[in-house]
């Protein structure tokens, strides 16, 4: 399993976490567990580009020295961009200490190196649709929208609430333990999961099956929606890490 399924599993915890809480301040608990209408999604496509998996390899080989040196001639020193929802927060500023702002590499213990290895490993790359002439990964899944949409509005949920397996016929198991017995299986449609019961076991979410049943599945087999993406631009014919979309890393 890559280190970024890790990470994104680990995000996707987190995120629904948040959602929960959040909930809970609003109302009494989240929408009633129910069954939903199953809505296929295929994972991101991979990039077939051999410069670019070059760079990524450099910036792999970056990370393991946790060498801010070595990631200075592979990201653009000029024009990186920054979007959130603040705006742009990159320009005018030089591209490294941008990069490194967004992923709090503050530090050689970071978990900021962490992210950027997984972002290195992601093989998946798709155009940007706000920036010209960039790639961004993770790539967005591939879905149909107004279903999905769809099931946001019928099961009266977040999008927060959601992932999506890395791989078919990943096992539900019916607590949180690899020797429990498994009672279900995940297609590759998106999966909600339940955040306002904790699984006592940090290693797996608690998820509620298209059928309506519960069940357990480990964090590194979902992948959540809606991720901060790192994105790679072509300068002078050679690809280097340009920009970054989201919120970032707390510093």
């Amino acid at each position: 399993m890559s280190l970024r399924r890790i990470l994104l599993a680990a995000s996707l915890a987190m995120s629904v976490a948040s959602a929960g809480a959040a909930h809970a301040q609003q109302q009494p608990s989240l929408a009633p567990a129910k069954p939903y209408k199953p809505v296929l999604v295929s994972p991101p496509a991979e990039m077939k580009d051999a410069d670019l998996e070059a760079l990524r390899g450099k910036i792999g080989e970056a990370v393991k020295g946790r060498d801010r040196a070595a990631l200075a001639p592979l990201t653009v020193a000029q024009g990186f961009f920054w979007d959130r929802e603040s705006g742009d927060a990159g320009k005018g500023k030089p591209g490294l200490d941008v990069l490194a702002a967004a992923l709090g590499l503050t530090s050689k213990d970071a978990v900021g190196w962490d992210i950027l290895a997984a972002f290195a490993d992601d093989p998946s790359a798709a155009p940007s649709q706000t920036r010209t002439n960039a790639v961004c990964a993770p790539a967005a899944p591939r879905f149909d929208a107004k279903a999905f949409d769809a099931l946001l509005k019928d099961t009266q949920t977040d999008v927060s609430e959601w992932g999506y397996p890395v791989s078919p016929g990943i096992e539900v198991h019916a607590t949180a333990q690899a020797s429990a017995p498994v009672v279900g299986k995940l297609g590759l449609t998106f999966v909600r999961v339940m955040p306002e019961e904790s699984a006592g076991n940090p290693a797996y979410l608690r998820v509620l099956m298209p059928n309506g049943k519960p069940g357990y599945v480990t964090v590194d087999s979902l992948a959540p929606f809606g991720n901060d993406q790192l994105c790679y631009v072509k300068q002078g014919g050679t690809w280097k890490i340009g920009g970054y979309i989201g919120t970032g890393e707390p510093q």
